[in-house]
């Protein structure tokens, strides 16, 4: 800023028909003044919010909800990055800026260099605070939830006192399995007794070895409303609570922090009131199902090993056992048969071999030669007499003719 601006900053400015200022003067009076002026804080509701990826610059309009009024604000975008919970158009927050004037388009706006949430928006910073507490510490994880059981015999119900919240879990439950016991407590559910209310019937309800399942119930209400359901007290009660426990807090779109901690979370009262117990009706449907499939298995089963049977009986062995042994009857009278005939054939040519070797011994015997007329000459002793000299005259001999011996004597 050159030193005459400076002097038109400092001083009012001197102007006339005859000697008008010029617009960068004025522009630049006006830039001096507002740098003047400090930081101020200022409460409002965000109108509109518009953040561009491509600049690091946001822009809001913040407007007075009992009047038509509203002023533009820009900030950093590091600014909203350090808010705990991020903020959105309708909330309600103070804003610490510095008056600017953006002398190219002549519009005055609030430069913003820190930006807190109020009333609700306070209210769920804080929530949000204690969750990421509760999510550093495992209390939120999905590992550490316990399954309801199948079908509790009796339910621990923590609810307001004749409350709609009651009569919705009861009765739905009792429609859907009539048998189901509950151990009610009717405490508070909002104001300042709330939380130890809850809190001491949770851990009394959790103690009672007869109660499988409990069910922390209440109907909606605005966020002030349902604010004791996200107090760290109770919450780190449900953690410890040894018994699967349900939160069924408000709407469908309500969800306090006792809904990330419970082992379940039921949207509305009567939607828990259906989920903690089976429908009858749809477990005999199943059990009658399950018969049916198990009666067609069988069914088919015995289907099947009866054709297997009839096909087995239908096979010609089976259908004539005797069959085959016949079959085995024929073969080993058969072999018999050729047995018999080789034995025979054997016994022949033997017979045949003993009639020529008979033959042949008969042919080759001395007693054949004798049977000619031959005679064999033996000496008193036995010896055979091959040469006349062998005998002299007066000698005794036996002489072996055909058919007999005869006896002799030398000459």
């Amino acid at each position: 800023m050159s030193p005459q601006t400076t002097s038109l900053v400092l001083v009012a400015l001197d102007t006339s028909f005859e000697h008008p200022a010029p617009v960068r003067v004025v522009a630049n009076a006006m830039t001096g003044y507002v740098n003047r002026l400090g930081a101020i804080w200022v409460e409002g509701q965000i109108a509109q919010l518009t953040r561009r990826p491509s600049t690091a610059t946001v822009f809001m309009t913040l407007r007075d909800p009992l009047a038509e009024v509203s002023v533009q604000v820009t900030c950093h975008r590091s600014v909203l990055d350090a808010m705990p919970t991020p903020v959105t158009e309708g909330a309600r927050v103070v804003v610490h800026a510095k008056f600017t004037y953006y002398v190219p388009r002549g519009s005055l706006s609030l430069q913003a260099r820190e930006i807190r949430p109020v009333g609700v928006g306070e209210l769920l910073a804080r929530v949000e605070h204690l969750k990421r507490l509760l999510a550093a510490e495992g209390l939120l994880a999905a590992a550490r939830k316990k399954p309801l059981p199948f079908l509790p015999a009796c339910v621990g119900l923590v609810c307001g006192r004749a409350s709609a919240a009651e009569r919705d879990v009861v009765e739905n439950a009792r429609r859907r399995w009539p048998a189901v016991e509950f151990a009610i407590r009717e405490v508070a559910v909002q104001g300042p007794n709330a939380v130890s209310e809850v809190r001491a019937a949770l851990v009394e309800l959790d103690a009672d070895p007869a109660v499988e399942v409990i069910v922390i119930a209440r109907g909606g209400g605005s966020l002030e409303d349902l604010l004791p359901f996200s107090n760290e007290t109770l919450l780190r009660a449900a953690a410890a609570c040894t018994t699967a426990l349900v939160s069924a807090i408000g709407h469908e779109v309500d969800q306090p922090l006792l809904d990330l901690v419970a082992d379940l979370r039921a949207s509305t009262p009567t939607d828990a009131g259906k989920r903690i117990v089976p429908d009858m009706l749809a477990e005999i449907a199943g059990v009658q199902q399950a018969r049916q499939r198990a009666e067609s298995a069988l069914r088919g089963r015995l289907n099947r090993e009866a054709a297997t049977v009839q096909g087995l009986r239908s096979r010609p062995v089976m259908a004539d056992p005797g069959r085959l042994l016949r079959s085995f009857a024929d073969e080993i009278a058969a072999a018999r048969q050729r047995a018999a005939r080789a034995a025979r054939s054997r016994f022949t040519h033997a017979a045949q071999d003993v009639d020529h070797l008979t033959s042949r011994v008969r042919a080759l015997s001395p007693a054949a030669t004798l049977a000619r007329g031959y005679a064999v000459a033996q000496t008193a002793d036995g010896r055979v007499i091959r040469s006349p000299a062998q005998v002299s005259p007066g000698d005794r001999l036996r002489l072996r003719v055909d058919g007999g011996e005869l006896a002799a004597e030398a000459l």
